[in-house]
């Protein structure tokens, strides 16, 4: 099988940080909260990662640039995770094989949990697994919407949602492993028609699905692994769970 090979997205600016620093780069236990995401998709086997980046970029390149495995796509605007995503298609146009997609402010996911979503990748011979999370405490978070046999539909965000969708416990994580190929070609496909007008990685899934592909919702995560960190708070709670986990350099 070919290797699995990463895209982490972080090019984002993170206002509510309140800090110049970007959001990824403030340290958890000693290090840029996006290198214990490069450490957990090392864990499931990834030998290549594509950070995307975009805010403060040329910092992001410094910080980050002594790393070997580890090469930079730009998105120079902020138009949706979609469009994130889409920043790294020419630098993998030739990968035929998976591709985990993840956020770069989650740094409490874990190795195995990545890995899971890669085999129920292969041994499904799924082009898409939404990696979720049960939790009562699913606000601002997207909803897994399944048909009554329990097959995956769509990723409903919650601006978009409606009361009934807003009552589902299982809640997209922002982990996602894919077929590369067919990412991209969904990719294309995806319009901005949602509240914020922005191209929504999460359509994406649906788009697969609606093609006849084989497309899982797989709750291999805990609801921590899904914990991003959008304020210093946020990052305080992130370290006590670390600590709590004996990570080194906490």
């Amino acid at each position: 099988m070919t290797a699995p090979v990463a895209i982490v997205l972080a090019a984002g600016k993170g206002t509510r940080m309140k800090s110049d620093l970007p959001k990824v780069l403030h340290e958890v236990c000693g290090k840029p909260m996006v290198e214990h995401v490069f450490d957990a998709v090392r864990g499931a086997g990834v030998t290549r990662i594509v950070c995307v980046i975009g805010h403060e970029a040329e910092m992001m390149r410094e910080r980050l640039g002594g790393h070997d495995d580890v090469e930079f796509a730009l998105q120079a605007e902020q138009n949706g995770t979609g469009h994130a995503v889409q920043m790294a298609a020419d630098q993998l146009a030739d990968h035929d094989g998976p591709v985990l997609v993840l956020a770069g402010d989650t740094p409490l996911l874990r190795s195995e949990s990545l890995q899971a979503l890669l085999n129920e990748l292969t041994s499904n011979d799924a082009v898409a697994v939404v990696g979720t999370a049960i939790t009562e405490a699913n606000q601002g978070l997207g909803r897994v919407v399944r048909d009554a046999d329990g097959q995956f539909v769509q990723i409903v965000e919650e601006k978009d949602a409606t009361p009934e969708q807003k009552a589902i416990q299982e809640i997209n994580t922002g982990c996602y492993a894919f077929d590369c190929r067919s990412l991209f070609e969904s990719l294309a496909e995806v319009k901005p028609l949602n509240n914020q007008g922005e191209y929504y990685l999460t359509d994406c899934p649906a788009i697969m699905r609606g093609k006849g592909r084989t497309v899982l919702a797989a709750a291999k995560l805990d609801i921590h692994e899904a914990m991003g960190v959008n304020t210093k708070e946020q990052l305080a709670d992130v370290e006590q769970v670390l600590k709590q986990r004996g990570e080194s350099g906490c």
